[in-house]
């Protein structure tokens, strides 16, 4: 009987969690993540991405880390080893160099002008919880086998080559790593190495697919809309693979068609001001059309807008 009740609160807590909208803002998809994909992760024997730490959540998106789950031991940064940090398995460097917005101004002018970019950055099946120290040695090096190299967190086995700008993640989430590698250079068209197919493919035959993965993609998919086909064998990836280019069809409009065409939101987006943390709806808001395009914001919902932290306009009828 325990049992049961067990297993009917889990699958209740599960679908409390689901059909939340996809996220267009990095922000926003922090927040979703924590809210709707990893709730009950903290303190599961999978633990964050780089060293399988517990953690405890802590304010909107964020955490800090139970270093004695895991053996953790501080290399350099001690206020960044204490906390979780989100971490884009294909680094927002590398997506966002293969974009024409990054040549003209960099992530902020990605964030301002490429819906695409946008996408790319509050996509939840690149995004997962780690040790903020390791994200940030990792940086933006591509992933890769590192040797000789002495443990550099204690027991955490994930390393970081510095000088050759690789970083090769602990056996239990090469796979996972893989094949959501595989899926944003799918989705997004992006360009990879020969030898990164090359690595990549071995671990994801080396790593098959878990239980957890299956999970993570279950609950993932039930908020984007759709599915890794990676982690679910419908894509298998080979040299030379052709990406499908599923994502660069986005339905975040640039945010200059504001200025372009006042009647270009009516679809129903909601605008948001960066500066002012203030968001317009298309009907019933006076200044919906009067915020700058570069300070706009996009948002599909008004509880998305709500946990990136903007308030509804005081002049809204």
């Amino acid at each position: 009987m325990n049992r049961f009740v067990s297993a009917l609160l889990a699958s209740l807590l599960l679908i409390s969690h689901a059909n939340a909208d996809a996220p267009t803002t990095f922000t926003a998809a922090k927040i979703v993540a924590k809210q709707n994909v990893f709730f009950d992760q903290s303190a599961s024997v999978h633990g964050e991405l780089y060293c399988g730490c517990k953690w405890e959540w802590i304010g909107k998106s964020g955490g800090r880390i139970d270093p004695e789950s895991c053996g953790y031991e501080t290399r350099a940064q001690q206020t960044r080893a204490a906390r979780i940090e989100w971490e884009h398995i294909v680094p927002a460097w590398i997506f966002g160099h293969q974009r024409q917005c990054w040549q003209n101004g960099g992530r902020e002018n990605c964030i301002a002008d490429d819906p695409v970019f946008r996408a790319m950055e509050a996509d939840l099946f690149n995004l997962y919880p780690s040790v903020g120290e390791v994200n940030g040695d990792r940086s933006n090096f591509q992933y890769g086998t590192v040797a000789g190299v002495a443990p550099q967190y204690g027991a955490c086995p994930t390393r970081v080559d510095f000088k050759g700008r690789a970083a090769e993640p602990r056996n239990d989430v090469k796979g996972l790593v893989a094949r959501s590698t595989f899926y944003m250079y799918d989705r997004y068209g992006l360009s990879m190495s020969k030898q990164q197919q090359q690595l990549l493919m071995a671990w994801d035959r080396q790593y098959p697919v878990s239980a957890w993965e299956k999970e993570w993609n279950r609950r993932t998919a039930s908020v984007m809309g759709h599915a890794n086909l990676f982690i679910t064998r419908d894509r298998t990836w080979s040299l030379g693979h052709k990406p499908s280019r599923e994502g660069i069809v986005s339905a975040v409009p640039a945010r200059g068609a504001a200025a372009q065409s006042p009647k270009s939101h009516r679809g129903g987006a909601i605008i948001g001001n960066r500066n002012s943390k203030v968001y317009h709806l298309a009907q019933g808001c006076p200044s919906y059309n009067m915020v700058s395009p570069k300070n706009q914001v996009l948002f599909r919902s008004e509880t998305e807008a709500a946990a990136a932290g903007y308030r509804k306009a005081g002049n809204c009828r």
